[in-house]
């Protein structure tokens, strides 16, 4: 029998080396004490007991040696992609990086060269750029069409845009920040935009199981089976176990799995075996359970958050369709980003992200983390109307 966790326990976290609550003050200025921290994408959960008893076995064991024999890792994984998004993968497929952000690093390693632009359809996760300029890579941003209040993609400008510099595509599926959950029809055109301008598409699904009730994850390996392609996927935000730094790069072309090989062997990465450990007892029938509980605990939080939030003059949230993660509009206000933020930071001493991290498009925007117990929810979506009640 599973134990599900009572998502409504408010869990102290300070002091516990959380970025999400250890650095919110130096970083946004708003105290932990009496702040409320909505920023990075790290929930306030305990992740599925299961997990807690994996680990619980290691240090029972008491030695801490290189991890070895990935058989029931790899069978957890093609467990998981099979019956969760009906997505077959086979074993040889399988590329474990410290998370999807040095899974991307190692993209550009593998597929680019310094100097190349890479392709971003924004806004757009922030890492994606930062680790693109670091690594001498331009980025190209294709900005996202905003139709009746939702992100969709507009693959004839795109086209415009692209001067043959461009070596590789990341596409953010389910999109972060906007939520959408994309159709087989948008991946569809978003693979043939790919392949017309031969570009290696990474496709960054790390939400793929936090989609709200109503929707369906498609992976792009099943909507555009016949295109090359780097699939990337994570226990990670799933299952809130960040921390264990561990992530699947999956390659079905031989080509594109011999480079990706070539990166990781050049840069002598081996995986993190509490990551593993963590990853093989959450991708179990007992994970599911817990991410079903989680999902529809979320949906809650969505709810009540926009109830609030969109009665609010100037404030729009984006209908949410997949992740945690509101994105919230404030043009409305007729505020410039330092003030409506100074009112969000200093008034309402609410932590979220600034939306102009994300590229263009996401100036007049910031996102707010949901995964936290819903009296915080209620509590942000609360400040925030008082921190914006001239308006009213």
């Amino acid at each position: 029998m599973t134990t599900l966790p009572d998502f409504d326990e408010v869990i102290d976290r300070i002091g516990t080396h959380s970025v999400k609550w250890d650095c919110m003050e130096e970083i946004y200025g708003v105290s932990p004490q009496e702040g409320i921290s909505m920023w990075v994408a790290d929930m306030d959960f305990r992740p599925p007991q299961v997990v807690a008893e994996a680990l619980q076995t290691m240090l029972s064991q008491g030695i801490f040696g290189y991890w070895g024999d990935n058989r029931a890792y790899h069978a957890a994984i093609q467990w998981w992609m099979a019956n969760r998004h009906g997505w077959t993968v086979e074993p040889e497929w399988i590329f474990t990086t410290h998370g999807l952000v040095n899974g991307t690093a190692l993209c550009l390693d593998a597929f680019t060269q310094p100097g190349d632009s890479v392709v971003l359809m924004t806004p757009v996760y922030h890492a994606f750029a930062r680790v693109i300029r670091a690594s001498g890579r331009k980025v190209v941003e294709c900005p996202l069409k905003l139709v009746e209040g939702r992100y969709e993609m507009d693959v004839d400008a795109w086209d415009a845009q692209m001067d043959g510099s461009a070596k590789m595509m990341i596409l953010c599926s389910p999109h972060n920040p906007g939520g959408r959950v994309w159709t087989k029809a948008e991946l569809e055109a978003t693979a043939a935009f790919a392949k017309r301008h031969n570009l290696v598409l990474v496709s960054d699904e790390i939400h793929h199981d936090l989609v709200m009730p109503g929707h369906k994850h498609i992976p792009m390996a099943v909507a555009a089976p016949d295109q090359p392609l780097v699939m990337m996927t994570a226990t990670s935000k799933t299952f809130n176990i960040a921390g264990g730094h561990s992530g699947n790069v999956i390659i079905a072309d031989p080509d594109l799995r011999a480079k990706f090989a070539g990166s990781m062997a050049a840069m002598g990465i081996s995986a993190n075996s509490f990551g593993l450990a963590m990853s093989t007892a959450a991708y179990s029938p007992e994970g599911a359970a817990w991410v079903d509980a989680l999902v529809a605990y979320i949906d809650g939080n969505r709810k009540v958050f926009d109830e609030t939030v969109n009665t609010i003059p100037g404030l729009k949230s984006m209908d949410l369709q997949s992740t945690y993660l509101a994105w919230v509009d404030f043009s409305g206000t007729g505020m410039a980003p330092e003030e409506f933020i100074a009112r969000v930071e200093k008034g309402a001493k609410v932590a979220a992200n600034h939306g102009a991290t994300f590229g263009l498009g996401g100036e007049s925007y910031l996102r707010f983390n949901l995964a936290t117990p819903r009296a915080r929810v209620v509590e942000a979506a609360e400040r925030l109307k008082a921190a914006f009640a001239d308006l009213q």
